[in-house]
């Protein structure tokens, strides 16, 4: 897309494919930070837990996010991107634990778009995390990325 065209996709909504939250993807994650809390990593503790299992961290959805924009076929796309990077976020909430075993994919739409400068551009992403099954999303998060043509 041009930029025009991206401009003028601002608000349209795209959901990306499933994906699946394994407990290895959060053993994995759990090894990458540090953060063994035994309600992601111990699946008899976590069952006497109100989660009844083990349940993801809550930074690995949030860290999920680039696969999910790349599981999003009919997302907007800036055309000759030569370079992405993450600028940061607005909002990010948690609203409800991702069980182990779930499948998760984000319903996303470009909130703001801009040209910073020649050749570098700037929008922001509403993403919500759905759970297959559950009413609750699991995240709420608005994200800046900045590319680069």
């Amino acid at each position: 897309m041009t930029a025009d065209e991206m401009k003028a996709a601002i608000g349209k909504e795209s959901v990306s494919d499933w994906i699946e939250v394994t407990q290895a993807m959060i053993d994995t994650f759990a090894d990458a930070t540090g953060d063994h809390q035994f309600i992601h990593v111990d699946p008899e503790r976590a069952k006497l837990t109100p989660f009844g299992t083990t349940i993801a961290h809550g930074f690995l959805t949030l860290s999920l996010l680039p696969q999910i924009a790349m599981k999003t076929q009919d997302a907007p796309r800036l055309d000759g991107v030569k370079m992405g990077v993450n600028y940061g976020g607005n909002k990010v909430r948690f609203l409800a634990p991702v069980p182990s075993g779930s499948n998760i994919r984000g319903r996303s739409k470009i909130t703001e778009f801009e040209e910073k400068r020649p050749g570098q551009f700037q929008y922001t992403t509403e993403t919500t995390i759905e759970i297959e099954g559950s009413d609750k999303p699991a995240m709420i998060a608005e994200w800046i990325t900045q590319v680069f043509v």
